[in-house]
């Protein structure tokens, strides 16, 4: 039996970046049982890796790459740390990160607060070995080029990773999202990829959830070709009802009330990609159900962070057991073959 569910009103009592970290550091010192690992149906390749399941860690829990092991040995099939940026950022003023308890969601506008990328680089120098663990990178706030932070990030950062992510998606850091433009991400992703080493790993693309038809157009157009997968999606600036009091706070919204969102929007990357280039699924995923319906629809492998606040360290874990079942009800051998049957 779990004991999350006895431990959750004491670990809710503090505030929502207060409890973050004090769960970072109780898994950074406490020692746990490794989860076994996922069932052999849920083995999966994405980009050239080969992943044990099709479950994911977002980035966004392990900024400064803390505790990637720990998250893998809960049964995550890959672990994405970050956002790291070059230089230290304190981020955005607090209070930043709120729990909307009643609508299963979380608000943040942390501002890609990390202790920069040399500090992380110390402790994800092995990190790979024991297992997939992307690093997510950005750009400083302060940064006189954008364009060229994030050509730093790879160049310092993919000697480390199974797989890099450029994040130009996140809404708290003032004019981030306009480097999705149709120019500038064109001239962003040759800066990056002309700065990645000749055998490095492969490049991810983690985009907003919050585009007209016309960006994922020009998106599809740019990154094929140079990005080896796309993330869909990260948090929504948008507003969906809300019951929860801390509804109207600034930042991103994610959990529960992005789901719909972030999946129509993997439905239209897969409808403009044609299939063409692997999708990862974020955004609302809570259950196996989530995954699954992300699966069919076209994600080769999804991520979750937001629902680990209300359903536990536990939840990769179930989300595998709960998979394998539904490939048995549907009669598929292995989840590749789920991958877009409903697309």
């Amino acid at each position: 039996m779990s004991l999350f569910p006895l431990l959750r009103p004491l670990i809710h009592a503090l505030d929502g970046e207060n409890a973050h970290l004090a769960t970072i550091n109780l898994l950074r010192l406490v020692p746990f049982l490794r989860t076994p690992a996922p069932h052999p149906m849920l083995a999966t390749r994405v980009a050239g890796l080969s992943l044990p399941g099709p479950v994911g860690l977002a980035a966004g829990f392990d900024k400064d790459g803390k505790v990637p092991e720990r998250m893998l040995a809960l049964g995550f099939g890959f672990v994405e740390v970050g956002t790291l940026t070059p230089l230290p950022q304190q981020g955005n003023p607090k209070p930043r990160l709120f729990r909307l308890a009643e609508d299963r969601a979380v608000i943040n506008r942390m501002g890609f607060n990390n202790g920069g990328q040399e500090a992380a680089a110390v402790r994800l120098a092995d990190a790979r070995k024991r297992g997939i663990v992307g690093i997510n990178i950005g750009a400083n706030k302060d940064s006189a080029d954008r364009i060229a932070d994030y050509a730093k990030g790879v160049a310092r950062m993919a000697p480390l990773a199974s797989y890099i992510t450029i994040n130009i998606s996140s809404p708290n850091t003032p004019g981030l999202r306009a480097l999705q433009d149709k120019g500038a991400l064109a001239e962003l992703l040759a800066g990056s990829r002309a700065a990645m080493p000749e055998r490095g790993p492969p490049l991810f693309l983690k985009v907003a959830p919050d585009l007209e038809p016309e960006d994922i157009k020009d998106i599809v157009a740019v990154s094929s070709g140079v990005v080896d997968a796309l993330i869909i999606s990260n948090t929504t600036i948008s507003r969906p009802p809300l019951r929860s009091s801390a509804s109207g706070e600034s930042g991103g919204l994610s959990g529960a009330p992005l789901r719909a969102l972030a999946h129509q929007r993997l439905r239209d990357f897969r409808a403009e990609t044609g299939g063409t280039m692997p999708l990862i699924g974020a955004g609302g995923i809570a259950s196996a159900d989530d995954a699954y319906a992300r699966i069919r629809a076209g994600a080769s492998a999804v991520q979750l962070y937001s629902a680990l606040v209300y359903e536990g360290p536990g939840l990769a874990s179930r989300i595998n057991a709960g998979l394998v079942e539904l490939l048995k009800r549907d009669g598929f051998a292995s989840i590749s073959e789920a991958v877009g049957v409903d697309a």
